[in-house]
């Protein structure tokens, strides 16, 4: 075997096994080798020439091996297994498939009375007077009048999206549906008091998960008469059978 060879070999197995090299090193050694790895992947140059070589060859050597980035002296970040959805979660995913980007609720209109925002001030303990006191928004507050809080609005979603329906369920087949958060709000006009708001709905994204689907949905919050919107929210609901 020429040298040329034998190297090319000996490259090709420390590729594939490269803990047996490590295993090899001394302590002190393994040390600074790891350090040397940590600032070679933070330079701009060597970290793509890392990351190239660490590209599997083929799809085969891509579902054997997990491929871990480290940038910025982060925790290396390790790839989701392929989730295969069977049964009713199957069904439901290769139906939303088909609805995303489609508006798929509209709700119907909700009064926001001074009773209602005074009900949530005592609850959260809110009680700022753009909110709470009537004369003091009509001399000082640029919108002459109260306002509902933010998070009154938020906490109507289950209202105003119908989603908490026992008699007409969205998914009567699930066996629980949960509000996983919320990616991103935005309060874009004020909800004066005595207004009319509603929501639409529109699916964005849907995800296989261990178990059922995740959903992405913007709601944009809608106020009679007016054209911008008083909230705007990316919702993430998840959906186990």
């Amino acid at each position: 075997m020429k040298v040329v060879d034998f190297l090319k070999r000996k490259s090709e197995i420390l590729a594939q096994h490269p803990f047996e090299l490590k295993d090899w090193l001394s302590p002190a050694i393994r040390d600074y080798w790891r350090e040397f790895q940590q600032k070679a992947h933070l330079h701009p140059l060597l970290g793509r020439v890392l990351e190239l070589q660490a590209e599997p060859r083929n799809e085969q050597q891509q579902d054997a091996a997990t491929v871990a980035h480290v940038a910025n002296g982060q925790p290396a970040v390790v790839q989701d297994p392929v989730i295969e959805l069977e049964g009713e979660a199957a069904v439901l995913y290769a139906e939303l498939q088909g609805k995303i980007g489609e508006e798929t609720h509209v709700g119907e209109w909700l009064h926001i009375s001074q009773q209602m925002i005074d009900q949530f001030a005592a609850v959260t303990g809110d009680y700022q007077w753009i909110h709470t006191d009537p004369d003091r928004a009509a001399a000082e507050s640029p919108f002459k009048t109260t306002i509902a809080h933010g998070f009154l609005t938020l906490a109507l979603l289950p209202q105003l999206t119908g989603s908490v329906d026992e008699a007409t369920p969205e998914f009567p087949t699930a066996r629980m549906v949960v509000n996983f958060g919320l990616d991103q709000v935005r309060f874009p006009y004020p909800i004066k008091v005595d207004s009319n708001i509603r929501a639409r709905t529109r699916l964005a994204r849907v995800t296989p998960i261990k178990g059922g689907v995740e959903l992405l949905k913007e709601i944009k919050v809608e106020i009679e008469g007016i054209r911008r919107p008083g909230c705007v929210i990316e919702s993430v609901t998840r959906i186990y059978f």
